[in-house]
């Protein structure tokens, strides 16, 4: 095994333009290596291949197949076994499967979005064994397409149509080694030229007091030379005060990168501002053909940007190509996959019947049904986000709305101008999930307010929005009726900010976020404390009915609840008992509004257990806040559509290059007149 180890590891070590156009590929271009992690993190190695045979389950349209193979994890994955970034051993008599979400070939999507109709597979081994090719359809179903004895030092290239993926599938191969084991010296998939030249990229980061992951991103890229060969620029919005520039060792890695690296510097106008200002200036440079946005708290794949951008380059029409998002704490979870907005309700989430966190180590890609359908999308987050420059010349850069809503809006405005996204399976980054988090009770529910409602009046193709008036004011009744004073109070402040008009997001975009962190301080509900001994005991007036917590109110007597709990909520005062002492303390998953509207006070863990929050109820308080809500609710209905006529005249004004200039320029000299 050792001589098959060596010729491996050398093989892993060549330099990666040689692979580009190998003898008698002359034409094709490589647009998917395969790949493995660079750290040889055990946690991600499912990503890239498993070692589990997967049984053919026989599926129906009855009986969809759900899960067909569990343990995906495995026990015959071994960091050692990986001989380089795209080599690895293959143990005596073992099989390894790269039908994995990294390294299997997402047919369906280039399928549907591209002008190419083949593709080759090229796979390089060392030693005996079998190279078996699989496909799937859309329902998941697995194909044996063929399969080859290798021995030796061995090249196979295998031309595959694309024909029979219209709704969904894949290609993968797996490798199963004989007595003596094999190892996996390279392979790639690779479509027909198209003779353009291949795309120049920018990447745009927008970064908040995030210095070191910022670096670690940077550093990432500049070990990838493959990428650096198409990199334009990497331009980095710092809006913080920590700046990455001041981090340990990026001077070194500012020499590195050279002129494909810029630092720029400007006031705080949220991930909108940032992400608008890497827009700007790459349309500016007239040589980026594609600027991909990256969050600044991610660990990327770099496979996954080249990705991107060769996809785009084939694609019929320009595209956002839009990169998954995995867990950054769980890092096998698969957080979101494809997303819509429902414009109904006018509200974002998976697409049709899909659902965030899919643990890719418990469920493989083989074994995962609905992840062999090509799935459509409205957006993608801007987590990771390619966006081509003919589209941000065409209709402009992101809606001023400082954060929230903004990778949502831009995507349901590229879609009405002809312009798809497509979330890319093979493209991802790991980012902090907001599980742990519930910025709804924040400063960031003006945001989620407002810029629904915003983007609602621009896009919804329903008379007065459809359900969204609605649902926002039942937004705004379960935060009054849970004490959450602060949340509901930032939320009016949305409401008269919308009626107000569409000029006043850049005016505002700056100094609104500081406003609202200022008003906590007016809110108990919204000051946490960390120590959890700096609550008095909980003490109750009165023992709970029949020692049993509030339950959810059954749906047939919810008119009824709601009149009774209404009634409590606004006319009658909260017992003296509950000013001095919380009624109980209650955990940040059981604090449903249906249960903290039965109480006078509590104190409230936060979504990351890091602290905790006394909530007290407020009968002048409630009724000022619902009274107030209602009547800007009643108004927004009657002026919707006048208010819908301004916010799509002003659209392409407001997400000008010239009108982001001004704001940008405006807010670096308040910047230094406060210095």
């Amino acid at each position: 095994m050792s001589d098959l180890t060596s010729s491996a590891s050398k093989s892993a070590h060549l330099n990666p333009q040689s692979l580009e156009e190998p003898a008698g590929t002359i034409g094709l271009r490589v647009v998917q290596h395969v790949v493995f992690p660079a750290d040889k993190d055990l946690d991600v190695l499912p990503l890239y291949m498993d070692s589990d045979a997967v049984p053919n389950v026989p599926m129906t349209d009855e009986k969809p197949a759900i899960t067909v193979n569990m343990p995906s994890a495995g026990t015959d994955l071994h960091p050692d076994d990986l001989l380089g970034r795209r080599a690895v051993r293959v143990r005596a008599g073992k099989r390894l499967s790269f039908g994995s979400y990294f390294n299997a070939f997402p047919a369906a999507y280039w399928r549907k979005w591209t002008t190419v109709s083949t593709v080759s597979l090229r796979v390089q081994t060392s030693g005996s064994g079998s190279l078996v090719v699989y496909r799937s359809n859309a329902r998941g179903v697995t194909q044996r397409v063929e399969s080859f004895r290798v021995s030796g030092e061995s090249t196979n290239t295998h031309e595959l149509s694309l024909e029979q993926f219209g709704d969904g599938g894949w290609y993968w191969f797996d490798l199963i080694a004989d007595a003596d084991g094999m190892a996996l010296v390279s392979a790639d998939w690779s479509v027909p030229d198209n003779g353009k030249p291949a795309g120049r990229l920018n990447i745009g980061v927008t970064t908040f007091n995030r210095a070191d992951y910022c670096s670690r991103t940077i550093a990432a890229i500049a070990a990838d030379p493959e990428l650096r060969a198409i990199l334009h620029e990497m331009i980095v919005v710092d809006q913080g005060n920590e700046k990455v520039q001041d981090v340990p060792g990026f001077g070194d890695i500012a020499a590195d990168m050279g002129t494909q690296l810029r630092v720029i510097n400007q006031p705080n106008l949220g991930g909108s501002g940032g992400f608008s200002r890497n827009m700007l200036e790459s349309v500016d440079g007239e040589i980026a053909d594609y600027v991909l946005l990256l969050d600044d708290d991610v660990v990327v794949e770099t496979e996954g940007i080249r990705r991107s951008a060769t996809f785009a380059d084939f694609c019929r029409v320009p595209t956002i190509v839009g990169g998954h998002m995995f867990d950054m704490y769980d890092r096998s979870v698969l957080h979101a996959y494809a997303e819509s907005v429902n414009m109904w309700k006018f509200l974002w989430g998976p697409s049709g019947d899909l659902y965030h966190r899919h643990n890719l180590a418990s469920q493989n890609l083989r074994a995962t049904s609905w992840m062999h359908r090509r799935w459509d999308v409205d957006f993608n987050g801007w987590w990771m986000c390619l966006i081509p420059t003919a589209v941000i010349k065409d209709i402009g850069l992101s809606l001023p709305v400082f954060i929230k809503w903004d990778d949502a809006e831009y995507g349901l405005r590229a879609k009405a101008a002809g312009y798809p996204t497509v979330s890319m399976p093979g493209t991802a980054v790991w980012h902090v999930s907001w599980i742990d988090k519930d910025d709804s009770v924040d400063w960031q529910a003006y945001f989620h307010g407002r810029n629904r409602l915003v983007a609602g009046l621009i896009h919804s193709p329903y008379d007065k929005g459809g359900d969204l008036l609605r649902q926002s004011l039942a937004v705004d009744v379960k935060h009054i009726f849970s004490m959450q004073y602060y949340a509901a109070s930032a939320r009016v402040m949305a409401l008269r900010d919308v009626l107000s008009g569409p000029e006043h997001m850049h005016r505002t975009i700056g100094t609104r976020a500081p406003e609202l962190r200022a008003m906590k301080g007016d809110f108990s509900d919204s000051s946490m404390q960390k120590d959890p001994a700096a609550f008095p005991p909980p003490r109750r007036r009165r023992p709970p009915r029949k020692g049993m917590e509030p339950s959810a109110p059954k749906l047939y007597a919810l008119g009824p609840w709601l009149a009774k709990t209404l009634v409590k909520q606004t006319a009658i005062p909260a017992s003296e008992m509950s000013a001095l002492n919380p009624e109980t303390a209650i955990a940040h998953q059981d604090s449903k509004w249906w249960r903290l509207s039965q109480l006078d006070s509590a104190v409230v863990t936060n979504a990351d257990g890091t602290g905790a929050s006394w909530y007290k109820r407020d009968a002048k308080k409630a009724r000022a806040l619902l009274r107030e809500s209602i009547l800007l609710h009643l108004k927004l209905r009657q002026n919707w559509k006048e208010l819908q006529e301004q916010y799509r005249a002003q659209l392409r004004e407001v997400t000008s290059p010239q009108a982001w200039e001004t704001t940008i320029s405006e807010a670096a000299a308040r910047d230094s007149a406060g210095k």
